[in-house]
């Protein structure tokens, strides 16, 4: 076999493996994912926050659920901005605070249901300062 039939033969098995792991993965996930809403009643969402930038991160993310607050260090205080807010995080009044000028991005995420409709938001905020003031209690998680 020449150097190049070689080449050839072995990226075509690593493309073939490749598909079959995305696909196994995808299988595994779906089912999942799909499998988590209806369970869940009332309001809850799964939040995460992302420190870093896309090539250094650390995220760490929790199960906070309003039907009674639990989940979350500070779920009642979170259910109740969350509730004020209609559910909608972008919402949440804006805290009075003056935060650094400092570049440390963070990235939150929420997903769930609130009142019955599906609740999607991700926003990256320069600094843990700037998302706490934005998104009071919701995304102050333990680390």
């Amino acid at each position: 076999m020449t150097y190049h039939a070689y080449r050839k033969e072995s990226t075509a098995r690593r493309a073939v493996r490749g598909g079959l792991l995305a696909g196994l993965l995808l299988a595994a996930t779906a089912p999942a994912q799909a499998s988590v809403q209806p369970s869940l009643p009332g309001n809850w969402l799964y939040l995460s926050v992302t420190r870093g930038d896309h090539l250094v991160s650390d995220t760490s993310g929790t199960l906070l659920m309003c039907n009674p607050p639990q989940g979350h260090t500070l779920a009642a205080e979170a259910c109740g901005q969350l509730a004020s807010a209609g559910g909608d995080i972008g919402n949440i009044p804006r805290a009075a605070a003056s935060c650094p000028m400092l570049h440390a991005p963070v990235t939150a995420h929420a997903r769930g249901q609130w009142s019955g409709r599906s609740v999607e938001f991700r926003k990256t905020f320069s600094n843990d300062c700037e998302l706490k003031g934005s998104t009071g209690a919701v995304f102050e998680l333990d680390d």
